[in-house]
């Protein structure tokens, strides 16, 4: 999948390097030429230009994009980069770096906006959620106890496609505590089913994070909680 980010900063480059470990396509845009030579990005394209301006964005050739990311230092420029990109170009997941909190509620849906995130690590671990579905995606980890927030898509084809949430026999030290479907935010119960496309959010132990992948994947053939282990 192809991914842009404008801004070849810091958290630009961090995200680009995640992406490119995860067999994604990325182009870095900047207009910075210092940071742009000193942005050395293993299998990253790099171009100089403002990514504020169409004719760059052209040159990005940024309609053949899946996600574009707006990680830049200055808010304005984000706003103008995730309009130009969701308007001019079609871009079917725009997420933005939000620099300052006063800032947050300008970005939405009006400004081309699909995600705003304000904190670097999370933006990485939400513009990796934007390109994958299947795969288990670390958001942050609980300073106090062992245990991570990790999000995973459910794919189309998983087993668990039309189970009940009560009906599954999850990982051990692993809650389910949201679902979202669509605009709606769901704190699941034992009989709320679970449907191909829904993000999980669950709170689990890092030992138990391969484990839950694996129960959600479409390979896994699914065994009720009720299910007996022992036919004896």
């Amino acid at each position: 999948m192809r991914v842009a980010i404008a801004g070849a900063g810091k958290v630009g480059r961090s995200i680009a390097r995640e992406l490119i470990a995860n067999g994604h396509q990325v182009l870095l845009i900047d207009r910075d030429p210092d940071i742009v030579s000193g942005s050395v990005v293993k299998s990253a394209e790099i171009l100089l230009a403002d990514a504020c301006e169409i004719s760059s964005l052209n040159e990005a050739d940024l309609a053949n994009c899946q996600v574009v990311v707006a990680a830049t230092g200055d808010d304005k420029s984000n706003l103008v980069v995730s309009l130009l990109a969701k308007t001019e170009y079609g871009v079917p997941r725009v997420v933005a770096r939000v620099n300052h909190p006063k800032n947050e509620w300008m970005f939405d849906e009006s400004w081309g906006v699909d995600v705003a995130v304000s904190t670097p690590r999370m933006l990485s671990a939400l513009v990796e959620e934007a390109v994958t579905v299947g795969d288990l995606v670390r958001l942050f980890t609980f300073r106090q106890g062992e245990a991570n927030l990790v999000e995973l898509t459910l794919p189309a084809d998983s087993s668990l496609a039309g189970s009940r949430v009560g009906d599954v026999a999850w990982t051990p030290d692993t809650a389910l505590v949201a679902i979202v479907r669509g605009t709606h935010v769901i704190a699941p119960t034992p009989d709320d089913p679970l449907e191909s496309g829904d993000e999980l959010l669950f709170v689990c132990s890092p030992a138990q994070e391969e484990a839950l992948q694996q129960l959600l994947s479409p390979g896994h053939v699914h065994r009720s909680a009720g299910d007996d282990v022992d036919d004896d």
